[in-house]
């Protein structure tokens, strides 16, 4: 309508008898409600009365009117309900601002009103309750617990207040009321979900959900099926979820052809929703349903992707799925179907429990023992039928006996693939290959340890441990003890628990070597005892040789539980040995949940040793790992509030937190419990048991939890856990972690900033994330020496395997840690804190990143559990070595159908530079003092002028002219300067210009041949995460059967008759040739002592024998421990004086 200028008459019109003029104001209104809003406002109500009026014609269209002056008065409740009204004249193809804000709305009320049918409560139907645990813990009264909960002690964790905006948290923020008793009829009373008349009226719900329809049409038109993901799992909608799913894939089969747009194909729909419910999630129910029906499609799929299927059996601990998958690929028997089988099983070993993979080897040998049993009795069938078969022609029997032979070479085919299947489940393949890796490329620094060993006096106990951990770290997994060997003056050095840590070394160097462990540790480990005395020995050495067995073994515990085990429980009244038997149980037995294990720990806690009682307390915690285990948690909690030990207490506490390992929900009770204990080390372990239980998850409700306890206790301990404790949750989401802390790094409490270093370290290890380094750099200047041994120690997890193409800051970083080393006037904490840095960032020989989640996106339960251990080094130094369980290689490692390692290349579309590992420091030989240079006075140079001025004119006097050189001129400038003796001047010019010379355009030359983009690689080389984007097989005879993310990755062999080269394993040869030579001397030399040939033998394991296990005396005036003849050390009787 042009020129009008007001809606008055309009308005008029809608009071008027007649419906046809209600009809043309309506439609007029609706056109220019834009603009004269105002004015309708006031006769809203007449036209919500025409909507009511079921005799008006056109009620949708007067629906749709008040809709949008509704929508004007920012009243948009109203808005959407009459919008829902008003049908299909609310056309959602129009892009403009009131359809969106209703869609928007319309959403947002269905998600409500969907996922307060089905909460969170409906998707734990198929899950067991979680059990209650039946110990009570004291009241807290009065101002004793200043941790008190945010909420009151009536109201559960899992139901705390949460920010509006985290998603799938609306149960907590849209309500005060309990979820589980929320139904279609209360709605109406959420503040901000939907209006009342939605509530109470069926016709407007069923108008929200074709409103829906209509929108979720659009979106499978569209191809969009990523947006109807989105509202299913937030609406806890899992009908929706997957009529989305298979309509995405019969629209792909109806096409014919994959479209790779915005996520039509099928395949990475699923993979989409598979990462949503992962990583976004919070609620394990929730997770477990939409996992459950991501199997259920995967499995009605012709061809599913059996990776997929693989993440989401490990974390369903489906067991009984997983064989079935694999017996399902066994039985196809085509290349392919077999390199995935052996793909899938690689991939649960590192992603899956002790206890999962022995019901999974237990199920498959079930299978193969029934094959191989299967060949005896037809046997006997066939000889009870052979009269039969003797009366058959001869043509017949032949073709049986054809038919025969090929169904048993058939059978004994499958029984070597089920054989291979089970070796890798065991792990000895995936622990010999990375082995092998790092054997290999072991790129150590020895200069920057022999550095460390001389820059740090070994008589101070707490340095000379710090250099046995620099050194582990920095071969960790290696086998590479050589530094002990060519250290044992040093190394004799360690007494009492210095020893112990020197000795638990050797297991984080020879980690996964499992073919020489025990052989490695023979010398170590406790002797028999005979007629009440004990074994021959350092009981220091003894104890840690059980840690250092239980380290090699780690989470492969299998023959080693036994032997430690055995040591554990004959070491009655040895407190250290029984210490370090503990550790290595709960290391080596790490999620096995064996109950006499379990007894045997019990029963050594109940004996009330406080040396003994942290390290058992742990070591129930680790056996039990993850399996919230109520009878456990029970027994532990009645005994921390019996015993008066502070350190069986933090044991306990520490148990408890790991046996509540991802439990998430089931966590909750116990969480509460510990937090509202008057008792701060219990409070402490309450942290813990969020930081593990809800690790990896990125819980808005953990992290707020946190954030308030890390500033309302009156424990520092706990503070200062909490604040650590982020990174655990937010290792994920590693890049939010610098705002969040940047503030509380800033706080004038030192335990909190030392929190905050260690939170950044944990969650951003191996990124070299910028903001990360820019907060941590203040932090080395810290006043306080605790704050700065934090700082250290995060700057090296985040620069670990950074070189300075990657990070330019990495060069800086290892100076200052060479530098806080080297000072003598640092605090020892804060050198303690850089020498374990520098073992940090070089470990595994520069091969090992630290990771909290495996190369296929799980958590990686070891290397959580092990960093947890490792930040209570704080109270005992020995759980620093547990910081090795999380050193993950770097690698891609080839194998194929035959887990043979076959030689070929691989490309990397990048510069060479960019990911090569950092350079070697320049080792200086040993140089003589530099001589000061003679000092000349300025009066003897004026001398020297004025004799060479009478000179002068002496000569033109005679008119004798002096053909040899003067001494030239100084300027005038220079002139009263200090002359010193330049005599070496004209060498180090020469020296100068011949760098300067022609040489330097070659070296120009081969720098810019070096970084032209791409390069090959060799099987077995290292390649870091960042680089695997970058990776290609250009190789046509070996492809590999996924899209590699490091590790072993198995490929096809496309050539299978042609002859293939492949790599010859080092580590396993030279261990055969060191046997050999071993055997040898024994035979030359046989009436030695089995010591002395250990030592001879020419390994720092075995030369370090004597050294470790002589027994340690506090008394003044006795020896020193004899050192091996061979290497001609004596000492020079220094020490004794010294005392």
């Amino acid at each position: 309508m042009v020129g009008l200028v007001s809606a008055a008459g309009l308005v008029g019109f809608l009071s008027e008898p007649d419906p046809q003029l209600q009809i043309f104001a309506l439609n007029t209104l609706n056109e220019q409600v834009d603009l004269f809003w105002i004015e309708v406002a006031g006769s809203v109500g007449q036209i919500e009365a025409l909507y009511e009026d079921e005799s008006f014609p056109e009620r949708q269209l007067a629906a749709l009117v008040a809709s949008k002056v509704y929508y004007h008065l920012q009243a948009y409740n109203e808005s959407m309900v009459f919008a829902l009204g008003a049908g299909k004249l609310f056309n959602i193809d129009n892009s403009g601002e009131f359809e969106e804000t209703i869609i928007s709305k319309c959403i947002d009320s269905y998600i409500a009103l969907s996922s307060s049918i089905s909460p969170a409560d409906s998707a734990n139907v198929a899950s067991k309750p979680h059990p209650q645990l039946s110990t009570s813990f004291p009241a807290s009264t009065g101002a004793t617990n200043t941790a008190a909960s945010m909420t009151s002690p009536t109201t559960p964790f899992s139901q705390s207040t949460l920010p509006s905006k985290s998603l799938l948290s609306r149960q907590g923020t849209t309500t005060d009321l309990d979820p589980s008793q929320m139904n279609a009829d209360s709605i109406g009373t959420i503040s901000g979900a939907t209006p009342a008349p939605l509530a109470s009226d069926t016709v407007i719900r069923k108008q929200l959900q074709a409103v829906i329809e209509r929108l979720f049409e659009k979106c499978f038109q569209e191809k969009r099926y990523r947006q109807v993901v989105g509202i299913a799992v937030e609406a806890r909608n899992l009908d929706v979820l997957r009529r989305t799913i298979l309509r995405a894939t019969a629209d792909e089969k109806r096409k014919g052809s994959k479209d790779s747009g915005d996520g039509t194909d099928s395949e990475a729909l699923m993979e989409y929703v598979l990462d949503i419910c992962m990583n976004v999630v919070q609620e394990r129910g929730l997770r477990n349903e939409i996992l459950r029906l991501i199997l259920d499609l995967l499995n009605d799929i012709p061809s599913p992707d059996y990776f997929s299927i693989a993440k989401c059996v490990v974390y369903l601990n489906e067991h009984s799925m997983a064989s079935d998958m694999l017996h399902q690929l066994v039985e196809r028997g085509d290349p392919r179907s077999l390199a995935v089988a052996y793909q899938i099983s690689f991939d649960l070993y590192d992603n899956s429990t002790q206890e999962f993979l022995k019901q999974l080897k237990e199920e498959l040998a079930k299978d193969l023992d029934s094959d191989e049993l299967s060949e005896p009795a037809k046997e006997a069938n066939e000889g009870d039928n052979k009269d039969e078969r003797e009366k058959a022609p001869e043509s017949e029997q032949l073709l049986k006996e054809i038919g025969d032979s090929v169904k048993k070479n058939h059978d004994s085919q499958t029984t070597v693939i089920y054989r291979k299947i089970h070796d890798i489940l065991n792990g000895l393949a995936s622990i010999n290959l990375e082995l092998e890796f790092l054997y290999r490329n072991n790129h150590a620094d020895m200069g920057i340890l022999k550095r460390l060993r001389d820059s740090l006096e070994a008589r101070n106990s707490i340095f000379h441990t710090a250099v046995t951990f620099a050194n582990a770290f920095m071969h960790a997994g290696t086998t590479h003890d050589k530094f002990f060997r060519d250290n044992l003056e040093w190394l004799g050095k360690a007494v009492n628990w210095s020893k112990f840590t020197a000795t638990a070394a050797l297991g984080v160097i020879h980690r996964g070597n499992l073919s020489q462990g025990k052989k490695l540790l023979a010398p170590y480990l406790p002797k028999e005892q005979a007629q009440g005395l004990a074994g021959g020995g350092s009981a220091y050495s003894q104890g840690g040789s059980l840690y250092a067995y239980g380290l090699i073994y780690a989470n492969h515990g299998s023959t080693a539980i036994d032997l430690i085990r055995k040591h554990f429980k004959d070491a009655q009244g040895e407190e250290v040995v029984q210490h370090g038997g503990a550790l290595g149980l709960g290391v080596a037995g790490m999620g096995i949940g064996d109950e006499g294990i379990y007894e045997d720990l019990k029963e050594a806690l109940y004996t009330d040793s406080a040396l003994n009682g942290e390290a058992v307390g742990l070591a129930m915690g680790l056996i039990m790992l993850g399996s919230g285990n109520i009878k456990a948690l029970e027994d532990m909690i009645s005994y921390a509030h019996e015993t008066q030990h502070e350190k069986t207490v933090r044991g306990l506490a520490m148990g408890m937190a790991l046996i509540m390992y991802g439990r998430q929900e089931a966590a909750d009770e116990l969480i509460k419990g510990l937090l509202d204990d008057p008792d701060p080390t219990l409070r402490y372990g309450g942290i813990m048991t969020i930081a593990l239980a809800y690790c990896g998850t990125g819980s808005n409700k953990a992290v707020r939890k946190l954030l308030h306890v890390a500033v309302s206790d009156v424990s520092d301990d706990v503070r200062r856990a909490a604040v650590m404790s982020l990174g655990f949750i937010l290792f994920r989401k590693h890049s939010s972690v610098p705002r969040m802390v940047e503030l509380l790094s800033e706080s004038y409490n030192p335990h909190v900033r030392y929190g905050a270093a260690m939170a950044l370290g944990i969650s951003c290890a191996g990124t070299g994330l910028d903001e990360a380094v820019d907060l941590l750099e203040p932090m080395l200047k810290d006043p306080t020496d605790f704050v700065r041994q934090g700082a250290l120690i995060s700057l090296s997890m985040i620069m670990i395997q950074q070189n300075e193409a990657m990070n330019p800051k990495v060069g800086s970083v290892r100076k200052i840690l060479q530098k806080i080393v080297s000072d003598r006037h640092e605090d020892a904490m804060a050198k303690f804190g850089a020498a374990i840095a520098l073992g940090i960032i070089d470990a595994g020989g520069r091969n090992c990143t630290i990771s909290l989640q495996t190369q296929t996106g799980n958590l990686n339960m070891t290397g959580i559990v092990g960093m947890a251990v490792f930040t209570q080094y704080w109270y005992w130094f020995p759980f620093t070595h547990f910081l090795s369980l999380s050193f993950t290689p770097t690698s891609i490692i080839g194998v194929d159908q035959n887990l043979d390692i076959p030689k070929f290349k691989f490309h990397s579309n990048t510069r060479s530079s960019l990911f090569d590992y950092p350079p070697e420091q320049e080792t200086k030989a040993d140089e003589a003092p530099e001589k000061v240079k003679t000092a000349v006075l300025s009066t003897t140079a004026q001398a020297k002028r004025r004799a060479q001025k009478k000179e002068k004119q002496a000569r033109r006097e005679s008119m004798d002219i002096d053909q040899r050189p003067t001494t030239p001129k100084k300027p005038a400038a220079d002139a009263d300067k200090m002359d010193t003796d330049e005599k070496d001047s004209s060498k180090k010019e020469d020296k100068e210009g011949e760098t300067e010379g022609t040489p330097a355009p070659e070296g120009q030359k081969k720098k810019v041949e070096k970084e032209k983009v791409g390069y090959e690689l060799e099987n077995m080389s290292r390649v870091l995460p960042a680089q695997l984007k970058y990776l290609s097989f250009p190789d046509s005879r070996y492809i590999p059967i996924k899209k590699p993310t490091g590790g072993v990755v198995v490929v096809i062999d496309s050539k299978p008759d042609e002859p293939k080269d492949l790599i010859e394993l080092k580590s396993t040869r030279d261990a055969r040739a060191a046997a050999a030579l071993e055997a040898s001397e024994r035979a030359v030399r046989g009436s030695e002592t089995d010591s002395t040939q250990a030592q001879q033998g020419g390994e720092g394991a075995a030369a370090g024998v004597g050294v470790l296990t002589a027994v340690d005396e506090d008394q003044e005036g006795d020896e020193d421990a004899e050192l091996p003849m061979e290497f001609d050390y004596y000492s020079d009787g220094g020490e004794e004086e010294d005392n």
